[in-house]
């Protein structure tokens, strides 16, 4: 993250006040002018694991579709005008199982510099209805607070819009980024946690199991609404005793009657990003466990129980009522 060697910018996103404080943070990288960001993140024959070794910024300004309909393959919590939006594209992490890897041609990192277009979109549906916004799908805006300032904008911009109902979602230990912000109850951080053997095996460059659970518990302790996301849950060797020994773990840690809500998730991805990724993830055997496919979907054999499996294990220490599948 310090050391992003080249920095392409659309000429229209030269003069926007993220663009400049972007550019004074980085200033030995090299400046690349580009007349629209998909020039260098959409043309062929790219090599997404070595880009992911050595990821360049791009700077644009996004011109439509600020807001798309949250997917049927993700939970929405009971929310009827269920939204997310993009501000970032791709990931500083390199989670094997990641559906990005199939869904961009490209490792690099997209900031879309016209934030406040995001705001005003947000305001003519919000004029129209509440909505439930999630903000960090395509990215882990937490984990780039500290080049890129986007989880506090959005936290500032929900503070006078009891409307919205945002989650930041992260596997992140940055909350200190944040940490000096009012609590709002309009604001869910939602914390994406798994087993140590799987995040050493599969999730590489995150912040350990620990680092999570240390940030989620200063996040609760300061008064936020803090969710668990387990997910995605993987059928690997021995799942049942590490996945119990995990909840067992988060529950030692945190307060239950501090977490807001748990969802739980298994591993499920569009079959066009699963066969993509398939092609060139030669370094991980995630896309060599136990498979099957629904539809378009390829999700862990054997998921049902496994869920009801956690699902039974979690209910001992937390209301079954606000536990999402």
């Amino acid at each position: 993250m310090n050391n992003f060697s080249h920095i392409y910018i659309e000429k229209d996103a030269i003069d926007y006040p993220v663009t400049k404080e972007i550019l004074r943070r980085f200033k030995n990288s090299s400046i690349i002018y580009i007349n629209h960001y998909k020039d260098v993140f959409n043309r062929s024959r790219q090599n997404f694991m070595l880009q992911k070794r050595s990821q360049n910024l791009i700077l644009a300004v996004k011109q439509s579709l600020f807001l798309y309909e949250g997917p049927d393959i993700c939970q929405n919590f009971g929310h009827k005008n269920f939204y997310y939006a993009s501000t970032i594209l791709n990931c500083i992490y390199d989670c094997h199982y990641c559906y990005l890897q199939g869904l961009y041609p490209s490792a690099n990192i997209v900031v879309f510099v016209n934030i406040d277009d995001f705001f005003m979109e947000v305001d003519k549906f919000l004029y129209k209805e509440p909505i439930y916004l999630c903000v960090s799908y395509d990215t882990d805006l937490m984990a780039l607070e500290g080049i890129i300032p986007y989880t506090s904008k959005w936290i500032r911009f929900a503070k006078a819009r009891p409307k919205l109902l945002m989650e930041v979602r992260t596997k992140s230990a940055n909350y200190k980024t944040i940490g000096d912000m009012e609590p709002l109850e309009n604001v869910i951080l939602a914390w994406t946690l798994s087993p140590k053997e799987i995040i050493e095996r599969y999730e590489a460059r995150t912040p350990s199991l620990d680092a999570r659970l240390k940030a989620a518990k200063l996040a609760m302790d300061q008064g936020w609404n803090v969710r668990i996301s387990i997910e995605p849950i993987i059928n690997i060797k021995g799942w049942r005793e590490i996945y119990r020994t995990f909840i067992e773990y988060i529950f030692a840690y945190l307060p239950s009657n501090a977490i807001y809500d748990i969802n739980l998730g298994p591993f499920r991805m569009n079959r066009e990003y699963f066969k993509t990724i398939y092609k060139f993830r030669a370094d991980t055997d995630v896309f060599c466990l136990p498979m099957e496919c629904k539809g378009d979907v390829v999700c862990c054999s054997n998921q049902n129980n496994m869920v009801q499996y956690m699902y039974e294990i979690i209910s001992k220490y937390y209301p079954q009522d606000k536990i999402y599948i």
